[in-house]
């Protein structure tokens, strides 16, 4: 008799962070009050927060002083990942 065992995969989390807000020099992400940063929300996948940064960051183009960024949530968490 042989032993089938299921073999189990779990996928990482991967967590990603939208956030925005006005910042000090456009060429950084030094926020000029981070008290007022906007949180877009937290996504699971790449793709998601790719969508929701890109709809936050069109909607503020035409503000040089407005930025919106992804934070790697996972790679905080885990500096390993």
């Amino acid at each position: 008799m042989s032993d089938n065992k299921v073999q189990e995969t779990t996928t990482p989390q991967r967590l990603h962070l939208v956030m925005g807000g006005r910042v000090k020099d456009p060429r950084s992400v030094e926020f000029q009050d981070p008290e007022s940063i906007h949180v877009v929300g937290v996504f699971s996948t790449y793709d998601q927060a790719e969508e929701a940064w890109r709809a936050n960051a069109q909607r503020t183009v035409d503000d040089a002083e407005m930025k919106y960024v992804i934070v790697h949530i996972h790679k905080l968490l885990e500096p390993a990942a």
